[in-house]
């Protein structure tokens, strides 16, 4: 237990430089981007030299780099994300209203995609190089390739338009009733989950066939345990090592792919959010929006490390 939690503390500690990186990087592309909040807080209105200087000087726009990125961090160490130039209201307040949204499409879609990479990567390892193996893997190949946004049209066009089965886009708030809360979110999810569900596929039939082959097993099944029982305790478990870390990386893949499906289905998540913020100008948004995915992302990498630790006790006892 004790390795466990200083292993635990070690990768909470590597957080903080992390995130670190991932403000100033956001910061140097926005500072260095077209974005200027003194024309978009006069929203066209053709300001005069001196009202965009006054608008500069109030808002520090004129100091030094160093000095305005410490300003940033100090801020977003103390919850402010900054003002929209545009709307007048606290960044960190869109991003809390866009955000649960967001959260929702992508578990959604991690569910989605464990379930069916689970179900398609033990079917086709069981039945190796056999039809169904043959099959699958011809279908994971196609998932791989196809990308989320060509395959969200498709799913619009063949089920939404043509079949009626879905709505077109949209957004229905769960507490206003959890069956078009699914409809509204399941083709959305689909789309976005299918791609990393193929991969996973892939990832999970390898590791069980690697798995499969062991020593250990064969000699489970021989000395009279029921092959099912063999790969549901010891066989399954092992195999899903690796495909958990590969997990992590695409959950990251998932919060950032929700932006582009969020604007194709038009759900009011952090998509939206952020390319509004583009559209109109409105840096202080975009980097709210980028910033808080950037750190969605890394903590979603540190919940999939402690779940590798916990599902794999060699990396315990080797530390």
């Amino acid at each position: 237990m004790a390795i466990l939690v200083r292993m635990l503390v070690q990768r909470t500690l590597i957080l903080i430089p992390l995130l670190l990186g991932v403000s100033l990087l956001v910061f140097i592309v926005m500072r260095f981007s077209d974005s200027k909040p003194e024309y978009a807080y006069f929203q066209g209105a053709n300001p005069t030299q001196e009202q965009i200087r006054a608008f500069q000087e109030e808002n520090g726009l004129l100091d030094p780099l160093p000095l305005r990125y410490v300003r940033f961090v100090g801020d977003l160490v103390q919850g402010d994300m900054g003002t929209s130039v545009l709307t007048k209201a606290p960044v960190r307040d869109s991003v809390l209203t866009a955000l649960p949204l967001t959260l929702q499409l992508t578990l959604y879609g991690v569910l989605i995609a464990v379930v069916l990479s689970l179900v398609l990567g033990v079917t086709a390892a069981l039945f190796r190089d056999r039809w169904p193996d043959q099959a699958i893997r011809l279908v994971s190949l196609f998932g791989v390739a196809a990308p989320a946004f060509w395959l969200a049209l498709l799913m619009i066009q063949y089920l939404a338009v043509d079949l009626g089965w879905f709505p077109t886009g949209g957004y229905i708030n769960p507490v206003d009733g959890l069956g078009g809360w699914l409809r509204s979110l399941t083709l959305p999810a689909f789309a976005l989950s299918l791609p990393v569900a193929a991969y996973l596929t892939r990832v999970i039939r390898t590791s069980m066939v690697e798995e499969l082959d062991r020593d250990y097993v064969r000699t489970a099944i021989g000395s009279g345990l029921p092959p099912i029982v063999v790969v549901g305790r010891n066989v399954l478990r092992n195999a899903l090592i690796t495909p958990l870390t590969v997990l992590g990386l695409r959950v990251g893949y998932l919060l950032g792919g929700a932006v582009v499906i969020e604007t194709i289905f038009a759900l009011p998540g952090m998509g939206q959010l952020m390319i509004n913020g583009v559209r109109n100008g409105d840096p202080a948004v975009v980097q709210g929006v980028v910033l808080t995915i950037a750190t969605g992302f890394v903590v979603l990498n540190l919940v999939i490390d402690i779940l590798y630790l916990l599902v794999n006790p060699r990396l315990r006892s080797a530390s």
